[in-house]
């Protein structure tokens, strides 16, 4: 199954931005908006991925590539977040935070039970990088 979801991940990524799903517990919607390798460091791109939650979402505990920057903006509502062994923080629409090379994303979720929360995530990665999130099992 997990090999199926890779598959099909690297082909949509090939082809066009798309929306993602796993099956691994997390009910948040993950679309690609922008894919852009940068023209002045060559084998990098620029990936733009708006995660939405809705009231209650969650997603699993992940990580991202070794290869990837990660620099997010709440766009709505308000996300709850901790990265590596640091604090359980609460970000609101129009705050951000950062997510180096090799941390590991413990909590990420809708903040609110009753509203919906997106975010919009910037990820500087290597350009044949097709998996950006590498959930927990």
């Amino acid at each position: 199954m997990i090999r199926t979801f890779l598959f099909a991940t690297a082909l949509v990524f090939a082809t066009s931005p798309a929306v993602l799903a796993h099956d691994d517990g997390g009910d948040e919607k993950v679309t690609v908006v922008f894919d852009q390798p940068l023209p002045n460091v060559p084998g990098k791109s620029m990936k733009g991925v708006l995660v939405e939650y809705a009231p209650g979402g969650t997603s699993p505990a992940h990580t991202h590539p070794n290869s990837a920057f990660i620099y997010a903006t709440v766009l709505e509502g308000a996300i709850t977040s901790q990265v590596n062994n640091g604090s359980v923080t609460v970000y609101h629409a129009g705050e951000n935070f950062s997510e180096f090379p090799g941390d590991h994303h413990a909590v990420s979720e809708n903040a609110s039970k009753t509203e919906r929360a997106r975010l919009l995530a910037v990820f500087v990665v290597d350009t044949d990088e097709t998996n950006l999130t590498i959930y927990e099992k």
